[in-house]
């Protein structure tokens, strides 16, 4: 990706330092990041990447169960929630800008879990953490929960009413990633983008 902007081999060489210098992954996997130990990441098995990048690239503001600090891992039980997830948050950042015209590229990704959960799907309170413009209950319980061991949080989609979502607090615990479809969303004027699906062979 960034030899087309380099001039020549020395100086692709001085762009390759800058990236890996400002690489949060590899940051978190040489154990310089404050949010995440480097013994908490995971190595040697297949897209041990992709879930080290979750963990090690928070945004800024957080998300609704993880601070700007340390990252987490963030799915759905239904393909149709995690696309509503994607297409809420990209029509944000296009909000900010007012501008609907882009074309972006998902690559979906399955993963495997077989452990146990904070569930707050019945919980009384639990609309509190699931507000749709402020994440400052949820990020509170997901650090009291966090700092107390817990695993990770079940949760009601807040962007497809009949969705439910899982975050992981753990990587050691996100099994078996693997790639399936890719997705390809085109805004074209609205928040409504055109998506188009791609399948692939699974393994």
């Amino acid at each position: 990706m960034l030899a087309p902007i380099a001039d020549d081999g020395s100086h692709l060489e001085d762009l390759f330092e800058l990236d890996n210098a400002t690489n949060q992954r590899l940051l978190a996997e040489s154990d310089r990041l404050p949010g995440i130990g480097v013994d908490e990441l995971v190595f040697g098995i297949p897209n041990f990447r992709v879930i080290n990048a979750s963990f090690a690239y928070p945004r800024p503001e957080g998300s609704r169960f993880n601070g700007p600090d340390r990252g987490a891992w963030y799915c759905s039980f239904e393909l149709e929630t995690a696309l509503a997830e994607v297409i809420f948050h990209k029509n944000v950042e296009y909000s900010e800008i007012n501008f609907f015209s882009d074309s972006v590229s998902y690559q979906l990704y399955l993963a495997d879990f077989s452990s146990e959960f904070h569930d707050i799907r019945q919980l009384p309170d639990r609309a509190k953490y699931l507000d749709p413009g402020s994440y400052q209950d949820s990020q509170l319980l997901a650090s009291q929960l966090l700092d107390g061991g817990s695993l990770g949080i079940i949760y009601p989609s807040v962007r497809n009413v009949v969705g439910t979502n899982l975050v992981c607090f753990r990587p050691a615990l996100v099994g078996d990633v693997r790639k399936t479809d890719k997705f390809e969303f085109v805004w074209s004027g609205s928040g409504q983008p055109n998506i188009t699906k791609s399948s692939v062979k699974p393994r």
